[in-house]
């Protein structure tokens, strides 16, 4: 019994051979889609950043709260303000001010195969910072009071969203998660029940840009799942 009102479920109806052809061709074109440290500062166009954060904003997530703000940054100001405290961040966590580095050596030994230091000129070069926020509290009227549910799940979801689409859009990203990242907060100027997740740096590449051969590693199917 249903008490509740309620709309009609509404799913295209499609053959076996179109779903595995529209599946496989999605597959093929998100195969393609590599990290991007290496952005040029032309301009992308909003309209497909709007689009990109409407479509992640219909991620299922819990209770239908919807706990996530996604803060977009084109001042060249902010961008480089935000750059200015993450490198600060950065450069303790690799240990570059000739402190003791917080990351483990195991961890900086990985890293390196990445090609990865302190320095982000991305944040600054990109076009879009596309600052990601968590909602613990607020509920659908974002009071500040009501409690969220499945909050890491219901904002991981909808960031894959995002960048699934900023891809489909032809636009390079990046996700960057400076640790501590509580600097976003007032930078973005988002409230204390907020809490910053990552920050998708969005734009074209460089001309010149290139990826790590290690990057392009990617585990079989056979590896990454099972059937039961």
């Amino acid at each position: 019994m249903r008490d509740h009102e309620t709309v009609p479920y509404s799913l295209a109806a499609m053959s076996d051979e179109e779903s595995v052809a529209r599946a496989q061709a999605l597959r093929d074109r998100l195969k393609q889609r590599r990290s991007c440290r290496y952005f040029s500062d032309a301009p992308a166009p909003r309209e497909a950043i709007e689009a990109a954060i409407e479509a992640a904003g219909t991620a299922p997530n819990g209770a239908n709260h919807q706990p996530w703000h996604f803060a977009v940054v084109e001042s060249l100001e902010r961008k480089r303000a935000i750059r200015e405290a993450a490198e600060a961040e950065e450069r303790r966590f690799y240990g570059a001010d000739g402190d003791d580095p917080k990351a483990s050596e195991e961890w900086l030994g990985t890293l390196r195969d990445l090609g990865t230091d302190a320095d982000k000129p991305f944040l600054e070069t990109a076009p879009y910072l596309i600052v990601v926020f968590a909602q613990r509290k607020g509920g659908i009227e974002e009071d500040g009071q009501t409690q969220n549910y499945y909050v890491n799940e219901s904002v991981g979801i909808a960031c894959g969203m995002l960048i699934a689409t900023l891809h489909e859009a032809g636009l390079a990203t990046l996700t960057h998660t400076p640790s501590p990242m509580g600097f976003l907060r007032e930078a973005c100027e988002r409230p204390e029940w907020e809490k910053p997740v990552m920050i998708v740096v969005v734009g074209r590449p460089a001309i010149d840009a290139t990826v790590p051969a290690k990057a392009t590693r990617k585990k079989p199917l056979s590896q990454i799942a099972s059937w039961l």
